[in-house]
């Protein structure tokens, strides 16, 4: 018995459900196309010493100095292997880290100029393909502002889920 099989009739017969399930797995098809997209990126311009999953690492850092943890909550990094990631970025020289003054267990991180280089291509190919959905009529500014939007609602729901459910 599939899932939607087990759904009370009520949720199935206006098909939310059906949709809610397309939703998902159209957001999790669509950051794996995205880490696919950034990794041809880096192929064609013969960066093959760092990944995908790195390279948007370092784009979402910027300029911003944070600690490992706060990568997870300022939502920068989604994976479970934060800590390999950011030892390899530091082993490559693309992140600088250093223990805070404060808090001796705990260490910051930031770019290098060549993580610095890195975010500037992920940035170039995000800005391009900005300007091509918007010169092909693929979405609109108002189109992209109710996604967002939508998103962030889900985004508040599951948060709340998880805080206040159990």
């Amino acid at each position: 018995m599939s899932f939607q099989q087990q759904m009370p009739t009520a949720v199935q017969s206006d098909g939310f459900m059906t949709g809610y399930l397309d939703a998902l797995s159209l957001v999790e098809r669509l950051h794996r196309l995205l880490l696919d997209v950034i990794k041809d990126e880096f192929e064609r311009i013969g960066v093959l010493e760092i990944n995908a999953v790195q390279a948007l690492l370092l784009f979402n850092v910027g300029d911003n100095e944070v600690t490992a943890g706060e990568l997870k909550t300022r939502g920068y990094y989604q994976g479970s292997n934060v800590s390999y990631n950011l030892k390899k970025l530091v082993e490559m020289d693309y992140m600088h880290h250093q223990r805070c003054e404060i808090d001796r267990r705990s260490v910051r991180v930031r770019l290098t100029q060549k993580g610095r280089g890195i975010r500037d291509v992920v940035a170039g190919l995000f800005e391009r393909h900005a300007e091509g959905l918007q010169s092909r009529g693929v979405i609109t500014h108002d189109g992209i502002d109710q996604i967002t939007g939508a998103l962030r609602r889900v985004e508040r729901y599951w948060t709340d889920q998880i805080r206040y459910i159990y």
